[in-house]
Order: C-alpha cells, then sequence, then structure tokens
C-alpha cells in the first residue's frame, strides 16, 4: 500500500494474513513427538527461563518445546503466541504475567518472588518470555533472583525480534556491503523514559545499522537524538509491527520523515524499528510478498552495479 502526500510518498506493507502461514497448516494441537534427544528433565523445584520466538510459533526451539511439555506452571508474557501454549503439558496452569505500555501490569518485582514460590512449592516452573529472556526481556533480573533465593534454573535461548523479526521482514540486520556493526537499543529505560544514559553521538558514530526495541512511544526524541547526533535525514527506516505474525506490518520511510509518516501510517505496537542502509535490503527480499505472488521492486537495492556473488 502506497501513503503520500504532494512530494513524498511512503510503503506500507499490508498485513501478511494467510501468507505468514503458508507451509504450516498442520493444526497446532496435534501431538508431534520430540526427534530423539537426550532431552533434559526439568525437574521439580526448578525454572527454566525461556524465550518463546518473535511470535510465529514455529520459530519455538525444540529445547522450548520439550520445557512446555513437562511443565506444571507457566508463566508466560504478553507476546508469547497463545498457539504456543497449545503445546503446553494440559495440565499444566497457565499464568499471565504480560506488561504493556499504558497497560495495568504486574510488578517486576511481584513476578520474581511468584516464581521462587512456585519452585520452593516443589512445582516444575518454565517462564516462558516472548523473543530471548536476555534481550531487553528482564531475564537477567528474573534469574538472579531465583538463584539467590536457591532457586536452580536453566536458561533457553530463543530467536529474538531484533534478528528474527526483521528477517521476517525480508531486512537482513548485517550485510557485508552495509554493515560492520549493529547496535540494540531499548526504546524506553526502567522509568518508563527514553533512556537518558544513551549516548546517542556515540552510537550514531560507531554503529552503521540500529535496531530499536519497544521505540514507537518515544519515537520523537529517539529521531530528534539521532538527527542531531548526525545521522542523514534521508537514512532508510523500516518499523516492523506484530513481527513474524499474520498482522505483520512494515513501514519503510527516512530517519527525517519517520515521525510523520509513523503517525499516519496508524500502525500500533509492538514493534521493531531499524534504521540503516540494510532497510533497503527489502526490496529484493521482501519473501512474503514474492510468496504471493508479487515481483521484487528492486534487484539491486544497494547499487552495486554487479551480481550479489561478486566480491
Amino acid at each position: 500500500m502506497i501513503l503520500s502526500d504532494a512530494n513524498h510518498p511512503i510503503y506500507v506493507a499490508p498485513p501478511l494474513g494467510n501468507i505468514v502461514t503458508l507451509g504450516h497448516n498442520t493444526p497446532m494441537t496435534e501431538p508431534n513427538p520430540l526427534p530423539s534427544n537426550n532431552w533434559p528433565a526439568l525437574e521439580p523445584g526448578w525454572v527454566w527461563l525461556c524465550g518463546a520466538g518473535p511470535g510465529d510459533p514455529g520459530l519455538l526451539t525444540l529445547h522450548a518445546l520439550n520445557a512446555l511439555r513437562q511443565a506444571d506452571v507457566i508463566i508466560y508474557d504478553a507476546l508469547v503466541d497463545s498457539r504456543i501454549l497449545d503445546w503446553a503439558n494440559k495440565d499444566a496452569k497457565r499464568i499471565y504475567a504480560g506488561k504493556r505500555g499504558g497497560k495495568p501490569s504486574a510488578k517486576q518485582r511481584d513476578i520474581s518472588l511468584q516464581l521462587v514460590d512456585m519452585a520452593k512449592a516443589g512445582k516444575r516452573v518454565l517462564r516462558l518470555k516472548g523473543g530471548d529472556p536476555f534481550v531487553f526481556g528482564r531475564g537477567g533480573e528474573e534469574a538472579q533472583t531465583l538463584v539467590q533465593h536457591g532457586v536452580p534454573i536453566r536458561i533457553i535461548p530463543g530467536i529474538s525480534a531484533g534478528i528474527g523479526g526483521l528477517a521476517y521482514a525480508g531486512i537482513p540486520v548485517t550485510h557485508r556491503d552495509v554493515n560492520q556493526s549493529v547496535t540494540f537499543i531499548t526504546g524506553h529505560d526502567q522509568s518508563g523514559e527514553t533512556p537518558s544514559a544513551l549516548n546517542w553521538q556515540a552510537i550514531s558514530d560507531g554503529s552503521q545499522v540500529l535496531v530499536i526495541y519497544m521505540g514507537m512511544k518515544h519515537i520523537a526524541p529517539i529521531a530528534e537524538a539521532l538527527l542531531n547526533a548526525g545521522r542523514a535525514s534521508h537514512e532508510p527506516v523500516a518499523v516492523v509491527t506484530q513481527a513474524t505474525t499474520p498482522d505483520q506490518q512494515v513501514l519503510e520511510t527516512t530517519l527525517g520523515r519517520l515521525v510523520t509518516d509513523l503517525e499516519n501510517s496508524k500502525l500500533s505496537p509492538p514493534a521493531i524499528i531499524c534504521v540503516g542502509r540494510s532497510v533497503k535490503m527489502r526490496q529484493v527480499l521482501d519473501w512474503q510478498s514474492m510468496i504471493a505472488g508479487a515481483a521484487p521492486r528492486n534487484l539491486d537495492p544497494l547499487g552495486r552495479g554487479r551480481p550479489a556473488e561478486t566480491p
């Protein structure tokens, strides 16, 4: 879908709908045995902190599936797809502990201590968090609390939205013709405001590609800080909302137009925001649209002038 004013067209991809489910038509509740392996046992009194990935249930790891099938209690976040919970032990107790900006939510201290209490009661506890628990997910805080209370833990990484979500949008977080570094940034600190401790000048100077988590609420001051730090107003930006789900949408714009275009797009969080020339690669790597029959918009979006396989 093209939205535009008199001088500036922007591209907003429509929701993926059924596109994202192509090739994934097996009912989610159908029992699928794990492949042969020496799978670890989730013992009573233990807590496993596990990443559920960015949304698509197919991106769940086998270790996470193994945990789901053993847990007595699953304490899960807002961004965990409900279909993932369908794979859990049918007798498991499910406890919602999601945090969403501007909405009533459990306090972090209460969640951490609830994990302790459940483990001390002899339960097999699975703490299931969207993305990866150690990437802006407070998994480190929860794990430290558990260890301080003598609760044994296991960490199961997950695919982070800042990598997997961008990949589903056709944006490689690294590309050798674009960047040799990437910086992951949170859009708010513990107070809920734009992180005051960040050195935006150093970030701007030090990394060709920036990936911003939870940044929509404070995108105006973030964009202003980056522009003031010397990032070009014409630098490509993509905003990926509801990444990897059937509701995924992608706004392609520039840093100078980001605030206005995001407001006009009516997109809503959760979102991953990517700043950098790697966003241009979506013009050739938008595989979801190609599955739906669309042709690539530009076979050489970086303007290399030679085949991709050549040095």
